[in-house]
């Protein structure tokens, strides 16, 4: 069964630990989320796996170490999305989109009938059939969104890291974008890492959750081991009640008395 491994690693930027001693490991299929404050080092764990900022520790998928590998070999393998994706004016959504295929392609290649209909698999799969000439610069910031994970899964690769994946889109499209990751991560078997702010959200899709506090792990397990009163007072110093509903964890804010 492929599988991810990071052991123990650790991020310096300008001289300061942002992530210290993470380890992971995860099977395709599964769907692991980091959460935490910001400053945590969330952010930077993705990008670190990703291979965007350098890091010490181990990166294994399987026995293939990640660091050893080329940018475009190593995107066969994982797959990011940032949390503000970077696209360049002028370029219609479709190419966008259709840049995911660049890591399959053969060196002065173009795409091929299958690298397209994987792209149009992803439009349909996101509902951007409507989309495909627009502009990429004339996108809304949940429309950008929704497209750069559509270019994540046109990638095709075994691992998508997803960093804030609802941050820009409204309560509607959240579900219907979280309901497709948790379909593609269990029918397709991808394995998928992503970071969000909202702990309710979190605790209802991801199999795990890694509370991050300080760059290093406070704790991590099952929603309900890690969405605790005690662990949400002592990271986040905030008072919250958990309300469990039809199944649903509830992470809720409880006033403090003026």
């Amino acid at each position: 069964m492929t599988q991810l491994n990071v052991k123990n690693l650790q991020v310096e930027l300008g001289g300061k630990t942002i992530v210290s001693d993470v380890s992971i490991s995860i099977n395709l299929g599964e769907w692991v989320c980091i959460i935490g404050p910001n400053g945590a080092g969330k952010s930077s764990l993705l990008k670190a796996i990703a291979g965007i900022i350098s890091s010490t520790g181990d990166l294994f998928v399987n026995d293939v170490d990640l660091r050893e590998l080329s940018h475009r070999d190593r995107a066969c393998w994982v797959a990011y999305v940032a949390q503000e994706p970077i696209m360049p004016s002028g370029m219609k959504v479709f190419d966008y989109i259709l840049l995911g295929r660049t890591a399959h392609l053969k060196m002065l290649a173009s795409e091929s009938n299958l690298d397209i209909e994987v792209a149009h698999f992803a439009v349909n799969e996101l509902g951007l059939e409507d989309f495909l000439e627009r502009d990429v610069a004339t996108l809304s910031g949940g429309e950008r969104q929704r497209v750069a994970i559509a270019r994540a899964l046109t990638q095709a690769s075994p691992i998508v890291l997803l960093d804030e994946p609802t941050t820009a889109l409204d309560v509607g499209y959240q579900q219907e974008v979280l309901e497709l990751i948790d379909r593609l991560c269990k029918e397709n078997k991808i394995a998928v890492i992503s970071t969000m702010h909202d702990l309710t959200i979190a605790g209802l899709y991801p199999d795990e959750l890694m509370l991050l506090h300080n760059g290093a792990i406070h704790e991590k397990g099952r929603p309900e081991q890690v969405l605790t009163r005690e662990n949400i007072a002592e990271v986040y110093g905030a008072n919250i009640e958990i309300v469990v509903s039809n199944g649903t964890l509830a992470v809720i804010p409880i006033r403090l008395k003026s």
